[in-house]
């Protein structure tokens, strides 16, 4: 693992190309799909000698097949999100498509980037299935399966059992679900935000490409005014086409605010673990203290609840002294190894908890500069982009002076 990790801080990882395919599917069936090309170069070489690099393909299900790894064996991390299957939050004039060009690229950079956050990770770094996927091309899902993870896969139903039913849930673990899905909700309703203004940004400057095309029919029966209305026509028509580079820009920003959508549910994977740890907990406490009190009432003779087995005791007489002390002994050692259970299951929730609110607090720092660094950069480019309006306007006002 640690030659692994050594690794990793000596190479350059990126996804590069990404190329449309054609195979069959488990069923035998046709299908099309996108695979990208990873490749992982050596950032130190000797003197004299070639930079290593390799390169692999692989498929946005093999990527699924990694993260779905990691959550399994990682219950304590947060995990880093994969960027979205189908696009999401689109304006209108932006395909939907997930075979679009614009939108496999955009797809291309956000699995550039997931790889990127479990290669600075201090701990998914050294994981020996994340190096295989980087290195070994064939047999690599055969590998991953081989480690039986998807045995260890908490099933929803009992994730959801373990939220409804659970008497002391951890007051900041509730908390950081509250804040996750507050988060969700409010990155939600800004790229929704964003899309209805780039719906209708785009609209306004292509409506200005209609002054350019007015100035220019009104040039064709001016003589004197002819030269400064077509170019004013010319600046109108610049305008109103640069939008298109202006929202495809924009939709860099929009990803990056996906990506911390997508991570809320990664937070809450966190908390449901926590939630069937401390279930199991409470669980395996519920029933060391049932045992104890069957023994005590073995033990003295007296029930003080109702059970089937005081019912039988009844309707079929007591037990022998020699029944009563071989039930007592199963018991106790039923007792001892409850004990040594809920020892054990303690000190891995306490464990769980220590891990897991130490990334918490990581990804905090992360999430803040991240999205500190999106926003800013996102206000910048507005700024520039009303600039820019503000110089094609003046440009059009001196080539009015001018007439």
């Amino acid at each position: 693992m640690t030659e692994n990790n050594f690794w990793l801080k000596k190479i350059e990882i990126s996804v590069s190309e990404a190329e449309k395919r054609t195979g069959r599917n488990a069923m035998n069936m046709q299908e099309t799909y996108t695979a990208y090309l990873i490749e992982t170069r050596s950032v130190e070489h000797t003197d004299g000698q070639s930079v290593l690099t390799d390169s692999l393909w692989r498929r946005y299900s093999e990527f699924e097949l990694l993260r779905n790894y990691l959550l399994v064996y990682y219950p304590h991390i947060v995990v880093p999100p994969l960027p979205e299957k189908r696009a999401e939050f689109v304006w209108h004039k932006l395909s939907a498509d997930n075979m679009d060009p614009d939108f496999v690229e955009r797809r291309r950079i956000g699995l550039e980037n997931f790889l990127l956050r479990i290669a600075s990770h201090p701990t998914l770094c050294r994981d020996k299935i994340f190096y295989l996927f980087l290195t070994q091309e064939g047999n690599w899902k055969e590998t991953v399966n081989e480690t039986g993870f998807q045995l260890k896969a908490d099933s929803r139903l009992k994730a959801l059992n373990a939220t409804f039913r659970v008497k002391n849930p951890d007051k900041r673990f509730t908390e950081l679900k509250h804040y996750s899905d507050e988060l969700q909700s409010v990155i939600s309703h800004l790229l929704r935000v964003r899309a209805r203004v780039a719906d209708r940004l785009y609209g306004v400057y292509k409506v200005h490409g209609n002054y350019g095309r007015v100035f220019s029919e009104w040039s064709a029966i001016e003589k004197e005014m002819g030269d400064g209305l077509q170019s004013a026509g010319h600046h109108m028509d610049v305008y109103a086409s640069s939008i298109d580079d202006i929202l495809e820009d924009e939709e860099h920003y929009a990803d990056q605010l996906k990506e911390y959508l997508f991570y809320a549910e990664a937070l809450r994977a966190v908390c449901r673990k926590h939630e069937l740890m401390q279930y199991d907990l409470e669980m395996a406490a519920q029933d060391l203290a049932s045992k104890k009190q069957q023994c005590e009432e073995l033990a003295t003779g007296t029930v003080r609840t109702f059970s089937l087995k005081g019912m039988t005791t009844k309707l079929f007489g007591q037990e022998t002294p020699e029944q009563r002390e071989a039930r007592i002994k199963v018991l106790e050692e039923q007792i001892n190894e409850g004990e040594q259970q809920l020892k054990s299951k303690n000190l891995e929730g306490r464990e769980f908890v220590r891990n897991a609110w130490a990334d918490i607090e990581r990804f905090k720092e992360q999430k803040n500069r991240d999205l500190k660094e999106a926003l800013i950069s996102y206000a910048v480019m507005q700024i520039s982009m009303c600039k820019k309006g503000i110089q094609v306007w003046t440009n059009a006002k001196e080539c009015f002076s001018k007439m």
